[in-house]
């Protein structure tokens, strides 16, 4: 079917298409993946048969909703549907939907509007929006937009078709939480390529101050070792040679006595899969394990991403993260020790409730010590269903664009530090194509998830891996010549 892959993300492997002005946004300071994020139509099958139900489906968000929009096009297609080549010629049009922030929502609410003018001349058109969007605010949605015939959550994507075969005058609208359901049993439709995301575990128990996923998604759950396994080997069958484990804080995973570490070793031993990565881990669930896993696991790539939120002792605690600077700080040395060649990449929240300058300062001074290769920075916004939502805001727009602006800065000096201190360096890049920019140029991932451009050679194609040496390197990427 049709798949729209919109929004900004949350994580290191998902593509900051365009930038956004939303209260809480989210800006990168290095380019993101070729692969990700992208209006790109990402078509799952040709429509040759017009006897059959033609969908088209959007996604917006974090690479959990790539993800499930992988899943739903599976369930879609097992019960008969195929794609549609554009909206205009479907009988379905689905959103799935991202709540984390507001102008989240408010993008998605303009594309209803737009599209209700299309069900407009064509009734008949069944229009649904799913994930965290309809689980956090279907009340609203369904006044806002009552030509919605479709409303589901996270949990219930098994059940679309007989949802769809449900509505009529009415929305069919199903957001119950499972804290049973894994979706283990269900085979998702990966897009081509070199790398595919494997959902390990879903929801979450952090319950973050300033965090609505525990809300959206329920409380955690893990996908039994087994079914990752079996689909981590189907996807090597067909040529994929990096997985990426994914979970909202994908290092708690425990399944029976089976924990996070013993997982990357699993995926590790199945034949064709080249490399590992995971995302996005919680600090708190760094384990030996975990870390030993990293350094001795060759397949195991060397990049971490390890979301800081605060620099602030103060802020942490209110945040609830439950660490202190000293004890992240603590963590980063004994995986920097462990893994010495690994590259770093965080979040940072600035303005959250109470923030005062010297919180915003301690914060800058963590950024200079850790030097990261590359992070993701957000202005706070008040979600409701949050537990800081009834605290309110005290730190005004103006200002967090202030701080925002000055902790992009200070990642550009870190990000351009270390991309040029690669230079004369070899690495090895896995091919995922030709490069976004440049004639005759092939892009690829290093280990540390750097991206790397060189010229096309011969014999060289997709899913091969290349020792490169970097000949000069921007903010953004590393230009380099194959050894």
């Amino acid at each position: 079917m049709g798949l729209i892959i919109a929004g900004v993300g949350l994580n290191p492997f998902i593509r900051n298409t365009t930038p956004l002005t939303s209260k809480r946004e989210a800006h990168r300071v290095v380019p993101p993946p070729p692969d990700s994020l992208s209006f790109d139509d990402i078509r799952m099958a040709d429509n040759a048969n017009d006897a059959q139900a033609r969908v088209w489906l959007e996604t917006y968000g974090c690479q959990m909703n790539v993800a499930d929009s992988q899943l739903i096009t599976g369930v879609l297609r097992r019960a008969g549907y195929v794609t549609a080549r554009a909206p205009e010629e479907a009988d379905v049009i689905l959103l799935n939907t991202c709540a984390i922030r507001e102008h989240a929502e408010e993008r998605v609410i303009g594309r209803l509007g737009d599209l209700a003018r299309l069900k407009q001349a064509r009734p008949e058109v069944k229009l649904g929006l799913l994930g965290c969007m309809a689980q956090h605010n279907r009340a609203a949605l369904v006044e806002k937009a009552p030509w919605l015939d479709l409303v589901a959550g996270p949990d219930t994507y098994r059940r679309l078709p007989e949802l769809l075969g449900d509505s009529g005058f009415d929305a069919a609208v199903d957001v119950r939480l499972n804290r049973a359901e894994t979706y283990a049993d269900l085979s998702p439709d990966y897009a081509s390529g070199v790398r595919a995301y494997v959902t390990a575990m879903r929801g979450c128990d952090k319950f973050c101050a300033f965090c609505v996923v525990p809300y959206v998604r329920g409380r955690e759950r893990s996908v039994p070792p087994a079914d990752i396994i079996r689909e981590v080997r189907d996807l090597a069958a067909r040529g994929v040679k990096e997985i990426v484990l994914l979970g909202q804080t994908v290092n708690a995973y425990r399944f029976d006595e089976v924990g996070f570490g013993e997982l990357l070793r699993m995926v590790a031993a199945v034949d064709g899969i080249e490399r590992i990565r995971f995302t996005s881990p919680h600090p708190n669930d760094m384990s030996p394990a975990v870390i030993d896993a990293m350094a001795s696991e060759h397949k195991v790539q060397p990049y971490l991403h390890l979301p800081l939120q605060s620099g602030s002792d103060r802020i942490l605690a209110a945040m609830d993260r439950g660490y202190t600077s000293a004890e992240y700080l603590n963590l980063v040395a004994r995986v920097r020790a462990a893994i010495p060649r690994i590259a770093l990449s965080t979040d940072i929240i600035v303005g959250f409730y109470g923030e005062e300058e010297s919180d915003f300062r301690a914060t800058l001074d963590l950024m200079r010590t850790v030097g990261y290769d590359s992070a993701f920075t957000f202005k706070y916004s008040v979600r409701d269903h949050t537990r800081a939502y009834r605290l309110g805001d005290t730190v005004n727009e103006t200002e967090k664009q202030r701080r925002l602006n000055e902790v992009m800065a200070l990642q550009e000096e870190s990000s351009r530090t270390l991309y040029r201190a690669a230079v004369g360096h070899e690495f090895s890049v896995l091919v995922e194509g030709s490069a976004r920019r440049g004639v005759g140029m092939l892009a690829g991932k290093t280990p540390q998830y750097k991206t790397a451009i060189f010229p096309t050679r011969e014999g060289v194609a997709v899913g091969d891996t290349v020792v490169v040496r970097v000949l000069s390197a921007t903010t953004h990427t590393l230009t380099c010549a194959p050894v």
